[in-house]
């Protein structure tokens, strides 16, 4: 065979190995982030209004967007497009702003709620996947017509101290009747908080009914906001309810005895044990930042796909 028809034959080789290689299906390592597909959209789909799947696995139809400013609220961050939710989350952030002006507050500076479609995030959150989850930010407002660069560059206060163990001096009693106020409507399902400001409380809630604590609950992270998190709205089919993590926490008890036990004694002093055999490191667990739609409910593709 002369040298010509030898190169011939290898790239007809090669051309058929390419055919043969283009003709796969798609393994699931190539098929396009969930998150970057969700977040790619800029405004809510043409739906009925309906929360798809869980709040950290899911997609939000028809969502509602909360207006930028109100009489007793300012959206905040307003470059990452999250100011989207639910019609009840919507309906539940403007009645409890107007519950902050009671308590002594000007409103409320309100973070990410979800995004125009809901779904896993680029950035930040595991959760606000459905629009039934909203940050609120500890920082009393001083006043509500900040600029949109004004609500770039301005950040919330820290209630708690550095070792995790109390609050700090942010700490008032309007943010106690806040919480309070914003635990008590029977649409929370729960609300994450440090566990430094469920301590706090626990401590200082008077006597009587305190079934609303149970729903205040410590979290890592959220010393400058508080999250909101909406039970699934009544007749809403394709919302996954969340599940009690507190056996006691379903009968009606307030969750300040497993707080303190968790918190105090087994995070920030951890009982001594003796060293094992270091095991090998079990392979990464995927995130909402690895989803792709294969991941979320098949409604999410219709909702991906509206106008």
């Amino acid at each position: 065979m002369t040298k010509a028809r030898a190169f011939g034959h290898s790239i007809a080789a090669g051309i058929l190995a390419c055919a043969m290689l283009c003709a796969l299906p798609l393994t699931a390592s190539a098929e396009p982030l969930a998150n970057q597909l969700f977040g790619a959209k800029k405004d809510a789909s043409d739906q009925s209004s309906q929360p798809v799947g869980f709040y950290s696995k899911g997609c939000g139809a028809g969502h509602v967007q909360l207006a930028e400013t109100g009489p007793t609220w300012q959206a905040m961050r307003l470059s990452r497009n999250r100011n989207w939710g639910q019609p009840e989350m919507i309906a539940y952030l403007q009645d409890l702003s107007r519950i902050a002006v009671s308590v002594g507050w000007k409103g409320l500076y309100i973070g990410d709620i979800s995004q125009p479609r809901g779904g896993p995030m680029t950035s930040g959150h595991s959760s606000h996947q459905i629009g039934l989850d909203a940050d609120i930010w500890m920082l009393p407002p001083k006043r509500l017509n900040l600029t949109r660069a004004d609500r770039e560059k301005i950040s919330s206060i820290s209630v708690r101290s550095g070792d995790q163990k109390s609050v700090t001096k942010n700490w008032t009693q309007s943010h106690h009747a806040l919480l309070k106020a914003a635990a008590s409507d029977d649409r929370v399902d729960r609300i994450f908080v440090a566990a430094a400001v469920k301590i706090e409380m626990c401590k200082t809630a008077t006597r009587g009914d305190k079934a609303w604590l149970q729903k205040i609950r410590p979290i890592y992270g959220h010393n400058t906001h508080f999250h909101v998190r909406l039970k699934c709205p009544a007749g809403a089919s394709s919302c996954t309810p969340q599940k009690p993590t507190v056996a006691s926490l379903s009968k009606g008890g307030d969750g300040c005895d497993e707080t303190l036990q968790w918190w105090v004694t087994d995070y920030l002093n951890p009982p001594k044990t003796v060293p094992k055999k270091p095991k090998k490191p079990a392979p990464k667990a995927r995130g909402a930042r690895d989803y792709t739609m294969a991941d979320l409910p098949n409604q999410c593709k219709d909702v991906l796909a509206s106008r």
